[in-house]
């Protein structure tokens, strides 16, 4: 038996027994829909295009809020990790705004910037910027004493220093703390939209919720899971190169 249908057993056994559980009437078909019937909604949802542009727009906010924090996040993670004095006096303003509740700031970005895409991608952004920048600083103090030895005795500039020795050197550990920001990204965007902003797959759950649709409803619960396992398959793919960016054994 492979690896996938191993994990498979216990989702298919999980499917069929609610499956024949709401067949037999035992099972509320108002809030827990059969899987046959969210299996065809999900389809319709995909034929009308619905779910395609929901998905679109999650992943449009996701995206821009982590490319967002992706630089700011790398760049002050290397500026902190390379300067302890910079990073004394940085440090206790990081310590005090990342336990922030991401959520928290809905009320603030939407006043900054309304409803829409601006608004959600800010609040991703704060959300995924700390593991990054904590990542990067930890990575960057780790790198090998003698390659800044060697940057400073070819009298490089800060700004090769930190294009030429530092980045290649932490990249593999960056990666880590990328691969991190990736999930909070999606759940951080899921639920502004869940909360507040009338769009992507979030807003699709509340409404059809609303409607009184829990088969759109649980298929679009059903499809954000699969998307999420996407993303990081993809990713942890792509990151192979990278020595240090996987842990030993993963696959």
């Amino acid at each position: 038996m492979t690896r996938a249908l191993r994990g498979a057993a216990i989702p298919l056994t999980v499917v069929l027994l609610w499956e024949a559980l709401s067949r037999a009437g035992a099972l509320p078909l108002d809030s827990l829909s059969r899987p046959s019937l969210i299996a065809a909604a999900g389809l319709r949802g995909v034929a009308d295009g619905s779910i395609l542009l929901a998905t679109w727009q999650t992943l449009e906010a996701g995206a821009a809020g982590l490319v967002s924090a992706v630089g700011f996040g790398v760049l002050g993670g290397m500026i902190l990790g390379l300067s302890p004095r910079i990073d004394r006096v940085v440090g206790p303003t990081v310590d005090a705004l990342r336990p922030v509740p991401a959520v928290a700031l809905i009320p603030l970005s939407l006043l900054m910037f309304g409803f829409g895409l601006r608004m959600e991608a800010a609040v991703v952004a704060f959300a995924c910027v700390w593991p990054i920048l904590l990542v990067t600083a930890s990575a960057v103090r780790g790198i090998e004493p003698r390659l800044l030895e060697v940057a400073r005795s070819l009298e490089m500039s800060y700004g090769a220093q930190l294009r030429k020795i530092v980045f290649p050197a932490a990249l593999g550990r960056i990666i880590v703390g990328v691969r991190i920001a990736v999930g909070i990204a999606l759940i951080v965007a899921v639920t502004v939209e869940i909360v507040l902003n009338p769009r992507g797959l979030g807003y699709g759950m509340m409404a059809a919720q609303q409607s009184m649709h829990p088969d759109l409803m649980y298929a679009e619960l059903g499809w954000l899971g699969v998307l999420g396992w996407l993303l990081n398959a993809l990713l942890t793919r792509a990151v192979r190169r990278w020595p240090g960016a996987l842990p030993q054994g993963q696959s």
